[in-house]
Parts: structure tokens; C-alpha cells; sequence
């Protein structure tokens, strides 16, 4: 068998698809067995095994928050609700709370070191990107999904009906008195938004260094502006954390699919757009 061997991505030149992304970004994790199947996924776990156990913690830290804060905030049982009676005013706490995890999965030692994906849409657009081989980016996915799902029922065990209860329901994604289809637009927006931030920012040598930091202030904003309209899912595995769980599966199709929909748009984007940039460069190099 050909010795195992992490791949790592170089920056080349000026294209920002060959720069190594910073926060969701992808990892040099990629294993070459010199064969296929069986070999490649058993390879794939003995090198990578602890980088899916940091996905399936990232995603469990971020639900856990979830859970906590919006069962501390919103069950109507809790002194923090009857202490903090303004509704705009718990909301805002929340996104503050939710951004600040956010940012600390991203940095943490415990969780980054795996690119803090947290998100099968963010794993899905890497591998269609080739950062990341099928195998790490099948388990990426299970370990997320586990992970989150994990998190909520710890998390009801020990908060118990001020989670589970109305109107937190576990902190399930559900659309807004609007209805489905602002739901679903506002779910596409958000990851298409994200996914090109992500993209555009870590591939850009200013910015880079300041994509974790774009990406937890987004999540700040995206649960005052998009949980009123479609709960903020933006995440598979997120959504699908707190609905088997509080056993509410309405309108699943959005969360589980439109995410997936908007970041890979978006990494098609990118790539066009990359694919512009690299003819004109070309084209001018050769005028010259």
C-alpha cells in the first residue's frame, strides 16, 4: 500500500480558489491509499478520525447554546424571561450569545483544528470545490448530524420543559407567521450569502484573517433578520438536531434542502467568477 500522505492545497498566483480558506475551510486531510474503496474509507478514519469527532463537537457546542440560552430566554417559566420583559431585547441577547459561540468554535483549539464546517452544506461545497475527499466528507457529515442531534437530547434532559415546552419546542427551525415560501427564500439568501463570504473573504490576502470573525457576526444578524421569517436554520444537520428531538417536522424540505441548494449556488458562483478573473488574467498577460 502507497505510504498515507495528507494533501495540502499551496497558494499559486493570484487565484483566490487556490488559497487555503480560513474559517469553514477545508483542510489538508485528504488521504491517497493508491487504492479505492474498503482501503480509502479505512484509511480516510485512521488518519482523520479526530477531525470528525471536532465536527461532531463543533455543532454540539453551538445546539447546546442554542438550547440553553433560548430556554433561559424564551420558556416563560425562567427567571430570565420574567426578568427581561422586552421581546426585541431577549432577541438581541440571543444573537449576541449565538454569535459569540459561534466565533468561539471557530477559534477554539478543541474544535477548529477540523475547519469548523458544523454545516453538511459547508462540507458538500468544499467537495464540490475538491478540497475535501468523498470519504472525510461523508463522515464530516454523519458526525455533524450526530453531533448536533446528540447535543439537544442531553440538553433536554437537563433543562426539561423549560426546553421542550412552548414556545422553545427544543429550538426547532420553523417558518415565521410570513409562511413557507418566505421561509424558503430567506434560507437560500442566507447560505448563499455565507457560502460566498466565506469564499470570497479566504481567498483574498486582506481579508482572510477576518473571515471567522465576518462569519459569527452573520450569525449574529441572521437570528434577528431570518428567525423571524424562517427560524434560522441555515444548517442540515442544525435543524435536524432539534426536530427529531421535539419530534416537528414542519416544512423539513426547506431546512434540510435549501441550504445545501444556496451554498453549492454559490460555490458555482464562485467558480465562475474565479474562471473570469483567471481568463482576463491570461488575456492581459498575453497583450502584454
Amino acid at each position: 500500500m502507497q505510504h498515507l500522505a495528507a494533501f495540502v492545497k499551496q497558494p499559486t498566483g493570484n487565484n483566490p480558489a487556490t488559497y487555503s480558506l480560513c474559517t469553514m475551510r477545508a483542510m489538508p486531510i485528504r488521504v491517497f491509499t493508491g487504492t479505492g474503496g474498503l482501503k480509502q474509507l479505512v484509511a480516510s478514519i485512521r488518519k482523520n478520525w479526530i477531525h470528525y469527532l471536532q465536527e461532531a463537537l463543533g455543532l454540539a457546542i453551538f445546539m447546546a447554546s442554542a438550547c440553553f440560552f433560548s430556554a433561559m430566554l424564551e420558556s416563560r417559566h425562567s427567571s430570565w424571561h420574567q426578568a427581561i420583559t422586552n421581546g426585541l431585547l431577549r432577541n438581541f441577547i440571543i444573537a449576541v450569545l449565538m454569535g459569540a459561540t459561534a466565533l468561539f468554535i471557530f477559534y477554539s483549539p478543541f474544535t477548529s483544528p477540523s475547519g469548523s464546517h458544523i454545516n453538511p452544506a459547508v462540507t458538500l461545497s468544499f467537495l464540490r470545490l475538491g478540497k475535501i475527499c468523498h470519504w472525510d466528507a461523508f463522515f464530516y457529515i454523519l458526525f455533524q448530524f450526530a453531533g448536533g442531534t446528540a447535543a439537544v437530547y442531553i440538553m433536554q434532559l437537563f433543562l426539561g420543559d423549560a426546553l421542550t415546552a412552548p414556545p422553545v419546542n427544543s429550538a426547532v427551525t420553523l417558518p415565521g407567521k410570513a409562511g413557507i415560501w418566505p421561509a424558503f427564500f430567506m434560507e437560500f439568501t442566507i447560505a448563499f450569502v455565507t457560502m460566498n463570504m466565506v469564499l470570497f473573504t479566504a481567498g483574498n490576502e486582506r481579508l482572510k484573517k477576518y473571515t471567522r470573525v465576518i462569519a459569527a457576526v452573520l450569525v449574529c444578524v441572521y437570528v434577528l433578520a431570518a428567525g423571524p421569517v424562517s427560524g434560522f436554520g441555515m444548517n442540515p444537520a442544525r435543524s435536524f438536531a432539534s426536530a427529531l428531538p421535539a419530534h416537528t417536522w414542519t416544512a423539513a424540505w426547506i431546512y434540510l434542502i435549501v441550504p445545501v441548494a444556496g451554498m453549492l449556488c454559490a460555490t458555482e458562483f464562485f467558480l465562475w467568477v474565479t474562471h473570469l478573473r483567471t481568463k482576463k488574467r491570461i488575456s492581459n498577460e498575453t497583450l502584454i
